[in-house]
C-alpha cells in the first residue's frame, strides 16, 4: 500500500505486535478463543488424513489490497471496495468444494494514524457482501518498523489463520499480487502463487516459482495442479 504516513493517533498502534484474527460464521460459532482441532474442517467434516502432494489444499488464503479487490492506499471506506475480474468466481470455486478460504493482509494504515480497527471492519464487511464470508480474517495492523511477526513476508499471518482453522500450512495456498505474499508462504512451507498486476514489479513476476494470468486461474491451478505440476 501507499500513502503518506500520519502521525499516530491515540490507540491506533497496536501495543502488542500480534495479528487481528476475525472469524467467519461456522468459528463465530465454537467457544471464544477456541482454535478448530486439526484435521477439522470448519463444517466439523474431517480432513483425510495422510494426503499426497496432488491432494486439494486443506485451505486457500487471499491477499486482500491488489488480488481480491481493487488497490486503493489506506482505503477505509467501504463504499470504495471493488472486486477485481474473476474474485466471485474463483472463491465460490473453492467453497464449492468445502475448502475453507481465507484473508490475509497487511494494514500498515492502522499503525500510521491513517485507519482504525472500525475502517478494517468496515472493509471486511463490505467484501464479504459482494464475494461471500470467509472462513478466516488474518489482519497485520503494524508498520514495517514495528517489530512483529506477523507483517508479510513473515510467516505469521499464514501461521495464525492456519491454527485458527487447524489446518498445516504446508498444505494450504497463499495468492497474492507481491512478492511479499510469496515470500510469506515460502516462510511459513505453503504454496504460493502470484497474480500479477500492474502494480507487481517485472522482477517480482521473473522470480515468482508459480504465477496465473488471473484469480480464477490460479485457484484451478491451487485445486487441480497438483504441488509441482503448474511451476514455472
Amino acid at each position: 500500500m501507499t500513502g503518506r504516513p500520519a502521525a499516530r493517533g491515540r490507540g491506533c498502534a497496536p501495543s502488542v505486535p500480534y495479528p487481528w484474527l476475525i472469524d467467519g460464521p461456522a468459528l463465530r460459532r465454537r467457544p471464544s478463543g477456541a482454535e478448530r482441532p486439526a484435521g477439522e474442517r470448519p463444517d466439523g467434516a474431517r480432513q483425510p488424513d495422510g494426503a499426497g502432494p496432488d491432494a486439494p489444499p486443506e485451505a486457500v488464503f487471499f491477499d486482500r489490497d491488489g488480488t481480491l479487490i481493487a488497490d486503493v492506499p489506506y482505503n477505509g471506506d467501504p463504499d470504495l471496495v471493488a472486486p477485481l475480474p474473476t474474485a466471485r468466481e474463483a472463491v465460490a470455486t473453492v467453497r464449492a468444494l468445502g475448502i475453507p478460504v481465507g484473508v490475509l493482509s497487511n494494514q500498515s494504515g492502522v499503525s500510521r494514524g491513517l485507519l482504525t480497527r472500525r475502517h478494517v471492519e468496515a472493509v471486511r464487511a463490505r467484501v464479504e457482501d459482494l464475494l461471500g464470508p470467509f472462513a478466516v480474517w488474518a489482519i497485520c495492523p503494524h508498520g514495517p518498523d514495528d517489530g512483529c511477526g506477523c507483517r508479510k513476508p513473515a510467516p505469521g499471518l499464514l501461521h495464525a489463520a492456519c491454527r485458527r482453522l487447524g489446518v498445516r500450512p504446508d498444505r494450504t495456498v497463499l495468492i497474492g499480487d507481491i512478492a511479499a505474499d510469496l515470500g510469506a508462504a515460502r516462510a511459513a512451507g505453503a504454496r504460493g502463487i502470484l497474480v500479477p498486476t500492474a502494480q507487481t514489479r517485472p522482477e517480482e513476476t521473473a522470480e515468482a516459482h508459480e504465477t496465473a494470468p488471473d484469480l480464477l486461474a490460479a485457484v484451478r491451478q491451487a485445486l487441480w495442479a497438483g504441488r509441482t505440476g503448474a511451476a514455472r
